[in-house]
């Protein structure tokens, strides 16, 4: 092909290949022993790299799985991945829609092959498929191995399916560099040239990302000598979507013409993200084809000889112009969804953490019991609950819901917590300490977040000495069967910097129990979008009045769970429930 040929390839090939999906089982490395993990393709039919760690590994809605489906059908834990001396297994951990294996749905764990689909009883949801990396990448390499090394026609296209095969299967699990470098390879290896570079746009200019010879081995990203004024101009100036002349001068240079570039030949190939005209009209196409978003550029080169093409090597890079765009494309995806899952494993830590600031055991026994659970609606979450014993005689025990949700709402529940309890409760006054939160709060986030909380302090002769700073108003359930209000007394911590905040106290009976909780259980939703509400919550709290802590959080939890159905919540459930229960005299 001489300098001035255009490349040609007709947009409906491009639209057509540019959403096909890869079919069969998907490998991902090349190092050391088999490893496991799993392809997940989202609703988009966009796919990413899962490792299969740790185990077992849960999938599911809720923020704490492994795999988590960003999807309202899905249940909280959907499934369950484990593995016996080498062995992997499926279970459906009792989720609404079941699990699906290969279109079949199973009722007992299921052992796992190579290449299976793994479906979560949703047809247009999310869906996984299991693989063990080394064999299908050993298969992928051994048959691009079999294949002539500069054949033409039928075996070279052969050729170029296997290297495309092998470059979209590997972008799962090696860097963007990597897979680029396949896409370059496959190019030198259709024209024959002994240079090539993949050129990618970064902002307004195309940058050279990948430069390697025609055996293979990597370039400085600098020895490309055509000036790269000279691939932009031309291909700002094609007359078709996937077409590139070149000018007889260079722009900016009007001495240098394209006869006196350091090359014998050269070849473009645009590579464009190729999107479809709202209607056929002519002239919406032809503004389609001006304005298409280039994803880059490949360019090959010869110092030596011409790099001539067939009427097969052009068939291979329609092809490759095809797939290259669409492995591109999936690079940038798959970079952005490695950096979400780092972002994942570093909110799971956060969670960690944060779990790990709350009391690892709480009293069952003695005069002070206690029992509290707490789920964040995202990975970390902005309730949070604490108890301390301040002496033999007293506990102290705290709940606080921050404004908003996530990191933000997170850190500012660590803080309050160690303001609180480990701090100042057993040196200073009750209303003293929240005034002084109070103020710290203000003063640093300008009333822009703020929280609710219910801090109490409860004496072995029964007294309790409490303040409530805007939070929901807790059960004081009598043994008798007779249920108090503890209403909010003051403003929330950080609203105000004005705000005064009050103790007040009451007197407890042996076996009264009080009830704290977050709006996220008065105000957790189900698919009608009612809320449980605190009538429900007296409910459970007046039935389970003669069990413990633990009967009476563990059956708040459950009936809230049974109302919502799997619905997604929009905020924190935190309830700690507390009883008072002196030794008889």
């Amino acid at each position: 092909m001489s300098r001035r040929e255009a490349l040609s390839f007709p947009p409906a090939a491009v639209a057509g290949q540019a959403d096909e999906a890869v079919a069969g089982p998907y490998g991902a490395s090349q190092l050391g022993a088999s490893q496991a993990a799993l392809i997940v393709v989202n609703p988009s039919g966009n796919r990413a790299r899962v490792a299969l760690h740790p185990l077992p590994f849960t999938i599911g809605r809720q923020g704490d799985c492994d795999l988590v489906l960003r999807d309202n059908r899905a249940s909280r834990a959907h499934a369950r991945i484990s593995e016996t001396e080498g062995v992997y297994f499926v279970e459906d951990l009792k989720s609404r829609h079941g699990v699906v294996v290969n279109g079949a749905v199973i009722r007992s764990p299921w052992k796992l092959c190579n290449g299976d689909v793994i479906e979560f009883g949703i047809s247009d949801s999310y869906k996984v498929i299991f693989t063990v990396e080394e064999a299908e990448i050993h298969r992928l390499m051994d048959q691009l191995g079999a294949t002539g090394t500069h054949a033409v026609g039928t075996t070279s296209l052969g050729k170029l399916r296997a290297l495309v095969e092998v470059a979209r299967t590997v972008q799962n699990a090696l860097s963007t560099e990597s897979v680029l470098g396949a896409v370059v390879d496959a190019a030198l290896t259709v024209t024959g040239a002994q240079r090539g570079y993949l050129l990618l746009r970064d902002g307004e200019h195309l940058k050279v990302s990948v430069a390697r010879d025609h055996k293979g081995k990597p370039l400085p990203l600098d020895s490309l000598q055509v000036p790269s004024e000279v691939l932009e101009n031309a291909l700002s100036e094609r007359r078709d979507l996937l077409s590139m002349n070149f000018g007889e001068q260079t722009p900016h240079k009007p001495g240098l013409s394209t006869s006196q570039l350091p090359v014998r030949s050269m070849i473009c190939v645009p590579l464009v993200k190729i999107t479809a005209a709202p209607t056929g009209n002519a002239e919406e196409t032809m503004m389609l084809r001006q304005t298409a978003n280039t994803v880059g550029i490949l360019y090959m080169e010869s110092r030596v000889g011409t790099a001539e093409l067939t009427s097969g090597d052009r068939e291979l890079l329609q092809t490759l112009a095809v797939e290259a765009s669409t492995i591109i494309e999936n690079a940038r995806l798959l970079e952005q969804e490695r950096l979400r899952i780092k972002l994942d494993d570093e909110l799971n830590i956060a969670r960690e953490i944060q779990q790990s600031l709350m009391p690892r055991h709480l009293p069952s026994t003695g005069w002070f019991r206690a029992a509290a659970a707490s789920i964040p609606s995202l990975q970390v979450g902005g309730d949070y609950y604490d108890l301390r014993q301040l002496g033999s005689d007293t506990w102290a025990f705290v709940v606080a819901d921050v404004s908003g949700k996530g990191v933000s709402s997170a850190i500012l529940a660590s803080l309050l917590q160690g303001a609180f309890l480990a701090g100042g409760l057993a040196a200073m006054r009750l209303d003293h300490l929240m005034s002084h939160v109070n103020h710290f709060l203000t003063e640093r986030t300008g009333g822009e977040k703020y929280a609710t909380l219910f801090c109490g302090v409860m004496s072995i002769d029964g007294l309790l000495r409490w303040s409530n700073a805007g939070h929901c108003a807790p059960i004081l359930l009598r043994r008798s069967g007779e249920m108090v209000r503890l209403e909010a007394s003051s403003l929330p911590l950080g609203m105000l910097e004005e705000a005064t905040y009050t103790i007040e106290r009451t007197q407890l009976q042996p076996g009264d129990k009080v009830i704290v909780y977050t709006d996220g259980v008065s105000e957790a939703a189900n698919a009608m979008g009612r809320f449980f509400d605190a009538k429900r919550i007296e409910s459970v709290a007046r039935n389970c009045a003669a069990g413990s802590c633990k009967e009476m959080i563990d059956n708040l939890f459950s009936a809230v769970d049974a109302f919502t159905e799997d619905t997604p919540q929009g905020d924190d459930v935190t309830a700690v429930v507390v009883e008072y229960s002196p030794p008889a005299s």
